[in-house]
């Protein structure tokens, strides 16, 4: 006997589908105004692929990522992280997206602001790398500020290299947006670390450093 509820749940699921796969198809085909269609669906990931869709329709605009950084659902915040191209006009809301209450949106935030090279972010960054409870935020603050290269935040990717591995292994990547005798110094230590993945970075990286 076939279940009706289980029956009318993959009915759901496949109408979505549909509709998710017709709005990344219409993005393919530049029809920005059926792309567009999606950005008001109930459906968060409808909405997510909406925002790809109409910046491939090239209808990308600042007014869009701003709407769409305080949509309800962390699926939409994040993916609107990894469409912003430039922080023009949204500097200010890109950092207060570092208080994100979703690990995984504070995680698509660091990675824009460190692409971007948002030299403003810095002392949050550095703030974030040190004392937020989840690691993969201090992995991502550790990466932006190594992306960013700002002098003021070598000091925060200096006592990265304490913390805990995952971190660690960010913290020797990280290095080589910066220069001198202290970083110098620090991935000599990181090339004896107890752990061999941060000691195999460090060899990677004086093999072929990062230009």
């Amino acid at each position: 006997m076939v279940d009706p509820d289980r029956s009318a749940s993959l009915s759901r699921d496949n109408a979505l589908a549909e509709r998710r796969i017709g709005i990344i198809l219409a993005g393919h085909r530049g029809d920005l105004d059926l792309a567009a269609e999606g950005l008001s669906d109930s459906d968060p990931s409808i909405r997510a692929a909406a925002l790809g869709a109409v910046a491939r329709a090239g209808g990308w605009t600042q007014d869009l990522a701003r709407k769409a950084m305080s949509d309800a659902d962390v699926l939409v915040r994040t993916r609107t992280y990894e469409l912003i191209s430039s922080a023009e006009g949204l500097n200010e809301l890109l950092r207060s997206g570092l208080s994100d209450e979703d690990p995984l949106a504070v995680v698509a935030c660091c990675a824009a602001l460190g692409r971007l090279g948002i030299k403003d972010a810095v002392a949050q960054l550095a703030g974030l790398a040190g004392e937020h409870p989840d690691l993969r935020c201090q992995e991502a603050a550790v990466a932006a500020l190594g992306e960013i290269g700002d002098p003021a935040g070598l000091a925060a990717v200096l006592e990265a290299t304490k913390a805990k591995p995952a971190v660690r292994r960010r913290a020797a990547v990280a290095l080589a947006g910066f220069e001198g005798k202290v970083v110098e110094d620090a991935l000599d230590q990181l090339a004896e670390d107890r752990d061999w993945q941060v000691r195999d970075v460090v060899t990677r990286l004086r093999r072929d450093p990062i230009t």
